[in-house]
């Protein structure tokens, strides 16, 4: 597959983008689509995208630019490796995201004369079959990811899904209402409805995660551990860890592993605040990296890339 220039790249409409990232406009004003900002948690649309410009500002951050800008902060990585997940979403046959475009409106939804939103039916994801984790896509992914396939299977599902009338293949975290966190090499998103997820290991401590790849981290970490670990929450979305405030104090100590970016800081700085005593800040312990998984593919490449050394040396 041949990689996009930065020009090509920027030719990709970002409303279309963002729809095969299941984030859907709140209002749209002529040219101008309002967002739930994708690069933060927040109630009221602050993130716009000039349909006609194509670019993108974030309010609440202060921050715009053109599709590479946004993915960038969107995916934490390089330009190079942005053009690579580009690349891949215009080449790859079952990851076409694009909705239909309807003629006066917005791809993906109608819209009145009065600029109001009807939703249409395949708009939404809905989930059509759940099974074991089997895909070589999606074990390769893991294997990127340095998760152990026989621990992604213990928490994880195949999910096939339909967006647009198109079904993809995925892996599913399930949440404690039934619905699940999607993940693939080239898509990030979630069904309905969205909710965190509690591993109850009976244990009077917790641990606390922002996104599920952090909490199989956190498995794989200790996967040699003989003791049982310790009870787990995954967010799944940092808007919910108000809602857990009585979860976690059931504890007697709550260990925050939140991402390392601005909002996990803030969010962690906020449970502080609550209790010091009960809550600990354990993100120290990837400090250098976005978050516990981002610290396990490069400290096992690293570790890896040493072991290579010793045997050359040899």
């Amino acid at each position: 597959m041949k990689q996009l220039s930065c020009e090509q790249a920027k030719q990709i409409d970002m409303v279309d983008y963002l729809s095969s990232l299941n984030h859907q406009p709140q209002k749209v004003n002529n040219q101008d689509f309002w967002y739930l900002s994708p690069l933060r948690e927040e109630r009221t649309a602050s993130f716009k995208v000039n349909r006609k410009l194509n670019v993108w500002f974030d309010f609440g951050i202060g921050k715009g630019g053109d599709i590479i800008d946004f993915g960038t902060l969107y995916y934490n990585c390089s330009v190079s490796e942005v053009l690579s997940i580009l690349s891949a979403f215009l080449h790859h046959p079952t990851l076409s995201f694009h909705p239909p475009t309807i003629s006066g409106g917005v791809a993906g939804s109608s819209y009145g004369s009065a600029g109001e939103k009807k939703e249409i039916a395949n708009s939404k994801i809905m989930v059509v079959a759940v099974r074991p984790l089997s895909a070589n896509t999606l074990i390769n992914y893991l294997e990127k990811r340095k998760i152990p396939l026989e621990i992604a299977s213990q928490y994880c599902k195949e999910i096939d899904f339909v967006l647009y009338g198109k079904q993809h293949t995925v892996i599913g975290f399930p949440n404690n209402t039934g619905g699940y966190e999607l993940r693939s090499e080239y898509f990030k998103g979630s069904s309905s409805p969205k909710d965190t997820t509690f591993i109850d290991n009976k244990t009077e401590q917790i641990a606390v995660f922002e996104g599920f790849f952090s909490f199989l981290s956190f498995c794989t970490i200790n996967k040699s551990q003989t003791a049982p670990l310790t009870n787990c929450l995954v967010l799944n979305s940092l808007s919910f860890l108000d809602k857990s405030r009585d979860l976690m104090e059931k504890h007697m100590r709550v260990h925050l592993l939140l991402d390392r970016d601005a909002a996990g800081k803030k969010h962690t700085e906020k449970a502080l605040n609550w209790n010091r005593d009960r809550y600990i800040d354990k993100s120290e312990f990837y400090g250098a990296f976005k978050d516990l998984n981002d610290w396990l593919v490069h400290d096992r490449n690293s570790l890896q890339q040493s072991q290579r050394q010793v045997r050359r040396r040899k």
